[in-house]
């Protein structure tokens, strides 16, 4: 599966953004489906999760209630609404692809494949 991350941005705290995570290559409902940021000198790390069917998804306590995953299968996409952007979500976000098994996985080494990363960075 190849994957491309899109829609990063500088955003203003409080501020909202959108990424988008477009599939190729592979079945896209085949795979379950994660985001990831990496600040600067920091491990990168887990905001949620979705299943193939987009029945199911999951966030990190840090996002929780303000971060959405969505995806839609038959555009091979899979989304992230991100509002009430604070400073600390400042980092480069991932979109990761997982064939599709049951239960949430939130450790990196468990993904598959990987896009290239998209730049938020959310001013005070």
């Amino acid at each position: 599966v190849q994957l491309q991350a899109s829609g990063g941005g500088l955003v203003q705290a409080g501020g909202s953004l959108r990424l988008s995570c477009s599939a190729s290559g592979r079945t896209f409902s085949n795979y379950n489906m994660g985001w990831f940021h990496q600040a600067p000198g920091k491990e990168r790390e887990f905001v949620a999760h979705i299943n193939w069917s987009g029945g199911s998804t999951y966030y990190a306590d840090s996002v929780k209630g303000r971060f959405t995953i969505s995806r839609d299968n038959a555009k091979n996409t899979v989304y992230l609404q991100m509002n009430s952007l604070k400073p600390e979500d400042t980092a480069v976000y991932y979109c990761a692809a997982r064939r599709a098994t049951t239960g949430v996985v939130t450790a990196t080494k468990l993904y598959d494949y990987w896009g290239q990363g998209t730049q938020v960075t959310v001013s005070s």
